[in-house]
């Protein structure tokens, strides 16, 4: 999952090549997944979360380190950088223990509902209005989460409420973004997002550590955070080019990504209920970021 956002330094309006990234960026996220589902038969989840962000924090640290020093690691509010980096760490967890066991496709639908958490979070810890076109969009996103999930239906199972979990905390660490986006750079808190995340899981390592079996298991466990930390770069470019309402529909190739990522390496067919959710919360998703743009236009 990703966060559209970020400032507008060096804008140049070029709508096709942020449309190029931002489905680069839809593209990596779900390899990246893929190959945590993967890892899952043979090496403990707690491991594979510490590789996603040790090796995130060593690629953002080799971009940014050089030109900040140790100034990166400066925060006017270490209390809320350790907080959203907690439930960033959550959000991971429960993905990434999700994808054990049910399928990307699914996971990274139930996933996206995320921005509609983070309006009601807004609403009620931002003071942002919650306006009727805002408050559709968000019972569309949890009624097409509710066709995916099918709680009491005999498909059902514990592990559809992990991504549920995860779009959780992930909203709420995005709302507590936004209380260091003034306070510190975004430089620093991307650096935080993975240092906490590293530090914290490094505790479990001497206790559950493997081994990697083949060359090959080193290298994906190895590329985990380089395939996240490029998929937020794309974002950041894609955010250079084109407003977030006309980038943002283009986030949902996710979903494709994920979903053709578990048909072709692990067997995974979605069904009929799986698209059609998707399809309600990439339309509620699609609506409101058109209602947004309508807001901010002063239309």
């Amino acid at each position: 999952m990703s966060e559209l956002g970020g400032g507008r330094s060096g804008f140049v309006a070029r709508p096709a090549i942020g449309i190029l990234f931002m489905l680069a960026s839809a593209t990596l996220f779900p390899v990246m997944n893929g190959f945590v589902k993967m890892l899952s038969d043979g090496y403990p989840s707690e491991q594979i979360i510490w590789a996603r962000n040790a090796t995130h924090l060593i690629f953002v640290l080799a971009l940014f380190a050089p030109r900040r020093g140790w100034s990166i690691f400066r925060t006017r509010r270490p209390a809320v950088q350790f907080g959203r980096s907690l439930m960033l760490l959550l959000s991971t967890v429960c993905f990434f223990t999700a994808v054990k066991y049910i399928h990307l496709g699914k996971a990274a639908t139930i996933q996206f509902i995320a921005p509609f958490i983070v309006t009601l979070m807004a609403w009620r810890m931002l003071g942002e209005a919650l306006v009727p076109a805002r408050l559709i969009a968000v019972g569309l996103g949890f009624l097409g989460t509710v066709i995916v999930i099918r709680p009491g239906s005999a498909v059902f199972q514990w592990a559809d409420l992990l991504p549920l979990a995860s779009s959780f905390f992930y909203a709420a660490y995005q709302v507590s973004t936004r209380f260091v986006a003034d306070k510190d750079t975004p430089e620093t808190s991307v650096v935080y997002s993975a240092l906490i995340g590293t530090a914290a899981m490094a505790v479990f390592l001497p206790f559950v550590w493997t081994t990697p079996v083949t060359v090959f298991d080193a290298v994906v466990m190895g590329g985990l955070g380089v395939l996240g930390g490029l998929g937020h770069y794309c974002i950041a470019r894609a955010m250079q080019h084109a407003e977030a309402s006309v980038i943002s529909p283009f986030n949902y190739w996710q979903i494709v990504g994920s979903s053709l990522f578990g048909l072709i390496v692990f067997g995974e067919v979605p069904d009929g209920y799986m698209w059609g959710g998707a399809a309600i919360i990439v339309a509620a998703g699609a609506f409101m970021a058109w209602q947004e743009s309508r807001r901010r236009d002063g239309v």
